[in-house]
């Protein structure tokens, strides 16, 4: 198979988007260097997919705030999928913790592409957080688009609670990496995509439900009953797989260059809905799953705008009741076997 993109740099490419994206990579034939913290992880990833044992190698790199710690990982890669980010609440320091590590590595890998003129292009994950602005979220006539950004200061971000924090994280990484294509005019141009809420089956190492992220977490939390039901701060939602499509597409169409995707299905979801469809399609689920309340109509949020990405990307988007049977299937099983080892 022949590929304008043959060979691809994927950041955080043991993580839950970070894996799906490899195997997108290298089910379209396209060989993938990941970068992760852990031997361990790549090791495992390699393992799992021994018919791509040529196309698949791994650097660990331990430190993202260092200085140049992308620049031997980028070496004759001739593009860069960049997804490696923290995405955690649990923490007591957002600048340290949050807002410097996703700054400091989206202009570690924008360093790092700079010095190999071989990379043409970069695709970053970001995020809806780095779009929302709470001020229209309730709001049912509302819809965000791609040219929405959220209006936190970095003070804000910094001094306001972990939400904020992580909010103001992904919008500042971003901008680092926007700010840099327009006052410096690099060889290489930028994709970012923006996914809200991003559930699915997990391909990436994960031994025990602790070690799952973070938005599966809360699908776990739904299956093993929780009661009460998890509340989403958002409707807004998309498949894993989908995000991962959505990635390689924007990273092999020339047309999509220096453009930002919203990402999110036209469905959407809640905790509770998800609770609806277990109790209905497993008996077990009857039993442990929460019954909360059912059927409650979908709580009035904003609307996302992921047609626009749909059109120019080609995304045909997964439905949430498949994906919530097919994770809760699967998490089930993780657990099973963690409490039998």
């Amino acid at each position: 198979m022949n590929n304008p993109i043959p060979y691809v740099l994927v950041t955080g490419a043991t993580g839950f988007i970070g894996a799906h994206v490899v195997d997108e990579l290298l089910r379209r034939g396209i060989k993938v260097k990941g970068t992760t913290r852990s031997l361990s992880k790549a090791q495992k990833m390699c393992q799992d997919r021994p018919e791509h044992a040529d196309m698949l190698d791994f650097d660990v790199i331990t430190d993202l705030a260092h200085p140049g710690v992308f620049d031997e990982a980028a070496q004759g890669v001739d593009a860069i999928i960049h997804v490696a980010s923290p995405v955690t609440y649990n923490i007591t320091d957002n600048e340290r913790e949050l807002l410097l590590p996703a700054i400091q590595g989206t202009k570690a890998i924008l360093t790092a592409a700079k010095k190999h003129p071989t990379v043409k292009r970069i695709v970053i994950t970001s995020s809806f957080a780095a779009v929302l602005d709470p001020a229209h979220l309730d709001d049912s006539n509302f819809t965000f688009t791609s040219k929405d950004w959220s209006p936190f200061t970095y003070e804000q971000a910094k001094s306001s609670d972990p939400v904020i924090g992580y909010r103001g994280a992904k919008k500042f990484a971003e901008r680092a990496a926007w700010d840099c294509i327009q006052n410096e005019t690099p060889h290489f141009d930028l994709v970012t995509i923006c996914p809200p809420m991003v559930f699915g089956p997990v391909v990436h190492p994960v031994s025990k439900v602790s070690e799952l992220n973070e938005s599966t977490k809360t699908i776990w939390e739904v299956v093993s009953g929780a009661d009460p039901l998890p509340v989403g701060r958002v409707t807004a939602w998309v498949d894993v797989r989908d995000v991962a499509f959505a990635h390689v597409e924007a990273l092999l169409r020339p047309e999509a260059g220096n453009q930002r995707f919203l990402i999110a299905s036209p469905e959407k979801f809640s905790y509770q809905l998800a609770a609806d469809i277990l109790r209905k399609e497993f008996s077990w689920a009857r039993e442990v799953v929460t019954r909360g309340d059912e059927g409650a109509p979908m709580p009035e949020k904003a609307n996302v705008d992921g047609e626009a990405v749909a059109k120019a990307l080609g995304i045909q988007y997964r439905g949430f009741k498949d994906c919530v049977i097919e994770t809760a299937t699967q998490l089930r099983e993780l657990h099973r076997r963690e409490i039998s080892s």
